[in-house]
C-alpha cells in the first residue's frame, strides 16, 4: 500500500508542477503544445486526434492547453496556420523577385518540391482539411494576408518574364503555382499506392531527384515562349 500510495502521491503532484513550469515561460509551454499537437493531428486526423495525448506528448496537462488555445478546434485552426506560416515565410527568404524570371520560378519549383520532401506533417494537414472541405481554414483571416502576399509576388516575376519575351502572355500566377505544388503533393501523398501498383519505390534518391527535376521542367516548359 505504500508504494501504491507513493506513486499516487507523485502522480498527484506532477500537475502543479507543470503549471508552475508554464507559469515561468509560456512561450516554451505554449510552442510545446503546438508541436505535439501538430504531430498529433497529422497522425491522427481532427476527428482521431486527442487532447489527452497532445498534452502527454507536450509534457503538460489539459488545463494548461486549454487555457492558451481555448478547446481542441481552435488548437487545431492554430496549427494549420503556423503550418501555412511556416512555408510562406520560407518562400519570401527565396527572394524569387530579386532574381531573373525564370530562375525565379525555377528556384520556387525547386523549394517547394523540397518543403514537402522535408516536412511530410505538412502534408498530412493538407489532407486532413480539404477532406473537411477547408472548414477550419475559412475561419483564418491570417492565412489570406500570406497567400495573397505569394500571389502578389509570383505576378511580379510572370510580369518582368512577359516584358522579356520570355514567358507566355497567358501565364498565370494562380495556375503556376498549382502546377508545382500538385506535381509534389500527388507524387508524395500518394507514393505507395503508387510505388505498388507500379512496381518502383518513388521514394528512393534517384526517384526522387528525378522527380524534382522534372517538376522544374514541366513549370517552365507550361509557361515559355
Amino acid at each position: 500500500m505504500n508504494d501504491n500510495g507513493q506513486n499516487g502521491e507523485k502522480k498527484k503532484s506532477r500537475r502543479p508542477s507543470q503549471e508552475r513550469t508554464a507559469q515561468r515561460d509560456p512561450e516554451r509551454t505554449r510552442a510545446a503544445i503546438l508541436e505535439a499537437a501538430t504531430r498529433e493531428f497529422a497522425e491522427n486526423g481532427m476527428g482521431g486526434a486527442r487532447v489527452d495525448a497532445i498534452a502527454e506528448r507536450a509534457g503538460t496537462n489539459k488545463r494548461m492547453l486549454y487555457h492558451y488555445f481555448g478547446d481542441k478546434e481552435q488548437l487545431y485552426l492554430r496549427v494549420l496556420e503556423e503550418a501555412y506560416v511556416g512555408i510562406r515565410t520560407a518562400e519570401r527568404a527565396l527572394h524569387i523577385g530579386d532574381r531573373s524570371p525564370e530562375e525565379g520560378i525555377g528556384e520556387l519549383a525547386l523549394f517547394t518540391w523540397r518543403y514537402f520532401l522535408q516536412h511530410p506533417e505538412f502534408l498530412s494537414l493538407l489532407g486532413t482539411e480539404n477532406l473537411h472541405r477547408a472548414r477550419w481554414l475559412r475561419q483564418s483571416v491570417r492565412l489570406k494576408e500570406l497567400h495573397s502576399h505569394l500571389i502578389g509576388e509570383l505576378s511580379d516575376v510572370l510580369e518582368r518574364g512577359k516584358k522579356q519575351g520570355v514567358f507566355v502572355e497567358s501565364a498565370d500566377p494562380l495556375h503556376v503555382y498549382l502546377t508545382i505544388a500538385s506535381l509534389g503533393y500527388f507524387y508524395l501523398s500518394n507514393q505507395y499506392t503508387l510505388s505498388t501498383i507500379f512496381g518502383r519505390d518513388l521514394i528512393e534518391p534517384n526517384h526522387l531527384n528525378a522527380w524534382e527535376r522534372h517538376i522544374v521542367h514541366v513549370t517552365l516548359a507550361s509557361i515559355k515562349h
